[in-house]
This record gives C-alpha cells, sequence and structure tokens, in this order.
C-alpha cells in the first residue's frame, strides 16, 4: 500500500488511501492468492518437538471453506463471535479466515488466561462457538455452566469436545463468502486496560488495511524479495494478529508459526536461523531478554532485513544493541487495539531517533493535544490522539456506548497516553497517563528511567514506579530482576541508585530499589506497573 517513495515527507504527500467499499479480510488474505497461485507457501509450523509442516494457500483456502460450512451448520451468521483459543498453528489462521469468509467476528483468546478472565470475555462477547485444544476444553468444562450463549466447544488434539480436524474433513470444501462492506464487523480484541473491566474493541473488515502502511514503514517497505515473518507475540493479540500474521497473508509473505511454552531468547535465536526468518516483530520485554545473553553470531546464523518492535519504548541501550546484534536498526512503532499502527521509525527512510517512537505513518492525522482539545506546542507534554474517520479506527466497544462515548474528545480520539513532539516531528512517549510520576513538581515518564536502568551490567528487567510520599507526592521505585550471577544486597541497590542518579538527574533516579523474581506481565510482554503499585 505504501508507494515505494524512500523520501518520508515526499511518501506522506503522495500517499492515498485504497479502501473498496466491499471487502473481505478472508478473501483477501487467503483466496486472492490461492486464485493465483495455490502452491504458495502461507505458512510454516514449526511443532513443538522440532516437526515443520508446510501450508500453502490452496490448503488454507480449503481448509478455511471447510471450517466455514462447519461454522454454518452450527447455526453461526454475520455477525456471530467465534471465539478463537490457541496458540500460534495453522488452525488460528484457518479459523479467522473462515469466520471472515462467513461473516462471523473473529474473538481471539490468549491461551495464558485463566477461568476468570476467559469467563468474562465468553460471557461479555455472547460467543457461540469456540475453538481451543485439551488446556482450553478442561478450563471451559469448568465454567460452562456460566456460558448458555456457547453452542458447541471443537478441539484441535482432543479432550471433551467435539474434533476440529473431524468436522473439517467430513464438511464440504464447496463454499462462496459472504459478500462484506468494508464497514461490516469482523474481529473483536479485548484490551488489557489499566483501569475497569477489559473492553471489546470491535474491529471493521477495513482494519487489516488501514494496518498495511503501519506494518510496512517498520518493516522497511514489506514485502522485498525473500521477507518471512515471524513474531513471539501471541496471535490472539493485535500485535501478532493485525502486526505479522494477517499483514503477512496479504503480502504473499510466508508467515512462521510456533509456540514457545515460555519465551527463551537462545531457542528464538534458533527458530529465526533455521526458519529463514528476514522480519519480524519483536516486544520490547523480548528483545530485552534476547539482550541479555551473547550475541547470535557463531551460534545462529540470523539474517534479518528489518524488525519492528512496539508496545514500551525501546530507549537508545536496546537500540544500539540491535544494530550490533542484526546490523539493522530496529525500528519502533505506536499504536493500540482501537487504533494500531499510526506512529513509527523507519531505518529506509532515515526516520530514526533514539527515545523516540517516530512520526506520523502516511494516512494517519496524529497529534498531542491538551484537555481543551487544542494541539500542544513543541515539546509541551499532553495526550496523543487520533484524527477521526482513520480506516484503522475500530467501530465501538462491545455493549459499552458510554466508553465509547469517553474514548473521543471532539474530532479526536483519545489514547490515553502522554506523549510530547519536538521541533523535528518526531513524537516520544511519555507513559500511560496513570503511569506517569509527579515528583516534587516534575512529571516523570517510567521509559528512560527503566531504559537507563538495564543498561546497568547487574539488570535484566526494570519497571519503574511512582509511589506516594507526602512530601514529593511521590517517589520514583524501581523493581528489579537481575542477570543470572547477580545476588540482591543493599549495596547492589545503592550501586543501582547511583547509576541513574549520574546517567540521569537527581529527581528521576529510584529512591527505593526492591529486587523481585519476576516480573507481572501482560500475555503481550508489557509490564503491568498497575500491580506493581498496589505492592507498594
Amino acid at each position: 500500500m505504501l508507494p515505494d517513495i524512500r523520501d518520508y515527507d515526499k511518501l506522506r504527500a503522495a500517499f492515498r488511501w485504497q479502501i473498496p467499499e466491499r471487502y473481505n479480510i478472508g478473501v483477501d488474505v487467503c483466496d486472492r492468492w490461492a486464485a493465483h497461485d495455490a502452491s504458495r507457501l502461507a505458512i510454516l509450523h514449526v511443532h513443538q518437538d522440532g516437526r515443520i509442516d508446510e501450508v500453502t494457500f490452496g490448503a488454507l483456502k480449503e481448509m478455511s471453506d471447510r471450517l466455514a460450512n462447519v461454522f454454518r451448520a452450527a447455526g453461526i451468521g454475520p455477525g456471530d463471535r467465534i471465539a478463537i483459543l490457541l496458540p500460534q498453528m495453522p488452525e488460528v489462521a484457518a479459523a479467522h479466515i473462515a469466520a471472515y469468509k462467513l461473516g462471523a467476528v473473529a474473538l481471539p483468546l490468549a491461551i495464558l488466561f485463566g477461568a476468570e478472565a476467559l469467563t468474562y470475555r465468553l460471557q461479555n462477547s455472547g460467543a457461540k462457538i469456540l475453538i481451543t485444544n485439551t488446556i482450553g476444553v478442561e478450563r471451559v468444562a469448568a465454567i460452562r455452566n456460566k456460558l448458555p450463549a456457547l453452542k458447541a466447544v471443537f478441539s484441535v488434539d482432543g479432550g471433551n469436545a467435539q474434533s476440529l480436524h473431524d468436522a473439517i474433513a467430513n464438511a464440504s470444501s464447496d463454499f462462496t463468502p459472504v459478500d462484506t462492506s468494508k464497514d461490516d464487523p469482523a474481529l473483536m480484541i479485548y484490551t488489557s486496560g489499566t483501569t475497569g473491566m477489559p473492553k471489546g474493541a470491535l474491529h471493521a473488515h477495513r482494519v487489516l488495511l488501514g494496518h498495511l502502511p503501519g506494518v510496512e514503514m517498520p518493516q522497511d517497505f514489506l514485502p522485498q524479495p525473500g521477507d518471512r515473518f515471524w513474531t513471539p507475540a501471541d496471535w490472539a493479540w493485535a500485535g501478532g494478529l493485525l502486526d505479522v500474521m494477517l499483514p503477512s497473508l496479504h503480502h504473499g509473505v510466508t508467515v512462521v508459526s510456533h509456540r514457545f511454552e515460555r519465551f527463551d531468547p537462545e531457542q528464538a535465536y534458533a527458530l529465526m536461523a533455521r526458519t529463514g526468518v528476514r522480519n519480524a516483530f519483536i516486544p520490547p520485554t523480548a528483545l530485552r531478554m534476547m539482550r541479555s545473553i551473547p550475541l547470535p553470531s557463531g551460534r545462529h546464523d540470523v539474517r534479518m532485513r528489518s524488525i519492528g518492535s512496539g508496545g514500551e519504548t525501546l530507549g537508545a541501550e536496546t537500540l544500539e544493541w540491535g544494530r550490533a546484534a542484526f546490523g539493522i536498526q530496529i525500528n519502533e512503532f505506536y499504536g493500540q487495539t482501537e487504533c494500531n499502527l499510526v506512529l513509527s521509525s523507519c531505518g529506509a527512510l532515515d526516520i530514526v531517533k533514539p527515545g523516540s517512537i517516530g512520526k506520523p505513518v502516511p494516512g494517519h492525522d496524529v497529534a498531542v493535544i491538551r484537555a481543551d482539545g487544542s494541539r500542544c506546542d513543541v515539546g509541551e507534554v499532553g495526550q496523543i490522539a487520533v484524527r477521526r474517520g482513520d480506516p484503522v479506527m475500530f467501530l465501538r466497544y462491545w455493549d459499552n456506548p458510554a466508553g465509547t462515548e469517553a474514548k473521543y474528545s471532539g474530532d479526536w480520539l483519545l489514547t490515553g497516553d502522554q506523549g510530547a513532539i519536538d521541533d523535528e516531528g518526531y513524537f516520544s512517549f511519555v507513559g500511560r497517563d496513570d503511569d506517569v510520576i509527579t515528583s516534587a513538581g516534575y512529571r516523570i515518564g517510567p521509559g528512560e528511567i527503566e531504559d537507563c536502568l538495564i543498561a546497568h551490567p547487574a539488570v535484566s528487567l526494570a519497571a519503574a514506579v511512582g509511589k506516594p510520599d507526602p512530601l514529593r507526592t511521590e517517589i520514583v521505585k524501581a523493581f528489579i530482576v537481575l542477570k543470572p550471577g547477580h545476588v540482591a544486597s543493599p549495596e547492589l541497590a545503592d550501586d543501582i541508585q547511583r547509576y541513574v542518579r549520574t546517567r540521569l538527574s537527581a529527581h528521576e533516579y529510584p529512591r527505593e530499589v526492591e529486587f523481585v523474581d519476576q516480573m507481572p506481565m501482560t500475555t503481550t510482554g508489557k509490564i503491568i506497573r498497575r500491580l506493581l503499585r498496589d505492592k507498594i
């Protein structure tokens, strides 16, 4: 979708959205390629035991057509919700594509969700079908009496549920996709949120086309010959689904799928080398874990063309490491479930500035605004906002009109994130509204402190939060996970404090340091600072 113009200002001026009135994600990412070249490789799936399955676009079309007939026979029609509770695997792609071609709404759920999280999402969405595995079957069995809308459960690998593969094998492969409009509902993803219950962000079919410029820019003009895309992020999250899996298939680029029981940096390097990954979305936390072990050269033949990262700020230390480890610029991008991939850096365009999350992706009008909706001055901290009418923007929150209304102010969608713009037009991320620390009159974003903390040779992961203080309003408190071989001690805490104070400033250094064995994380790899604040 991005024209091949390697000058940012000219690219923005030349860009025009190409959103047809009639559009279906499933037809676009699967049937279109199957008709063109059925043998083209769509998915390269690496099993837990190392076996590799190659799934072509022709096979993916047949599987999704049969599955769409399974859904239809179960009473599913346009607008009905189909829950998908699986790790990365070809069946996830087939279930999404089948749901879209049927005109239903795909509801991705993270396999790590426990009973409470599943109960809320399945109840709130009114999902009628669940596609899962034996783990999901067991979890849902314990709450099934709380889910009156759920009519059928299909499993990919056994358990007390209908066999998905048997159902597919017995279904007809003859299916005509529903003729959907660009604005018909297609997908719903629950936001993790920092306050209140999660909200179901309902997206239209156009959301994929709206994502494309924001995928192509941080991936240095994907697709290029030889590209092959992978992410450790769960496909149940917008970062895995809309930043990698669906855009890869749209472009006819092979996507690599594999489930890590727990992210392991050495295994990640090995997977990238074995499968020939050339492009990746790697969340900041995973990059920091990869940074904690020796560079892959000599052990793994990793040859990357592009790496994008988003969800939290990377910081200069991780960016410098990325250049040494992969020989390329790691491009940061920014967005959220409701309106994703609207800011990005791009090495191919020389849009690179440490400490920045880039500039607006072509096609998106992004600003930093005050409470009254006016634009902030250069350097002034305000709320990052996106102008209404953007094709990547969500339709509404599911069954939550008040939440939907509160998400907007006039012509702007409010992200809830604090940021600023410098005199060159680069955006910086300060933090979530409730993550910003107010200390002695200063407003402090946690990102810069955390970036400095992880540069300390003993620190593996770090989080900075505000702790109430009668004198300063709040003080900075740091939670630290140490690298192997280092032992927590008051002396080490003092050394870490001095390290930050000498590199940042007296008002930003952590006045308290607490060592922890692990960080509370979302399923997408973001640190849940709210839970750390609750411990104080």
